[in-house]
């Protein structure tokens, strides 16, 4: 009987959560109004945004892009609060990578939610934006950004 309770404790520690650096830490964020923001941005992004670009921002290899360590993503935050709510089609290079893979619209989230996701992916992964306001939001959704 010791091989099947040592392979189901085996089983059990190879499926169990892995403590890692390189997690979505919300503890490297000390503004408490910024974290007001960032805990439900890391609820919604989970639920809206991570099924593609993973839990970690890492994407999905050559299909889905990064967010993480992203310079497309760094580059222009009007930019990237418009796609979250509109989506965008068509080839982007990504950390000198092509990625042409549809990013569908999200038409039901609100700007205080994207506000949310937004405060909460730029005060992660050594970023360190502070809040995005939900009118800072409305004001970037009101017009397309130059460089789309």
């Amino acid at each position: 009987m010791k091989f099947p309770t040592l392979a189901l404790v085996a089983l059990l520690f190879s499926c169990a959560p892995k403590a890692s650096d390189q997690e979505n830490t919300l503890a490297q964020i000390s503004d408490p109004e910024v974290m007001k923001y960032a805990v439900n941005g890391k609820r919604l992004y989970e639920n809206n945004c991570g099924n593609c670009h993973q839990n970690d921002g890492k994407g999905l290899g050559k299909l889905i892009p990064p967010l993480r360590d992203s310079d497309y993503f760094k580059e222009s935050m009007h930019r990237s609060i418009w796609i979250m709510k509109y989506g965008q089609k068509g080839e982007i290079i990504v950390n000198g990578e092509s990625y042409n893979q549809a990013m569908p619209a999200n038409p039901n989230l609100t700007p205080l939610e994207i506000s949310q996701i937004s405060t909460y992916l730029y005060n992660i992964w050594g970023m360190n934006e502070g809040e995005i306001s939900s009118s800072q939001v409305e004001k970037y959704l009101k017009e397309r950004p130059e460089k789309f």
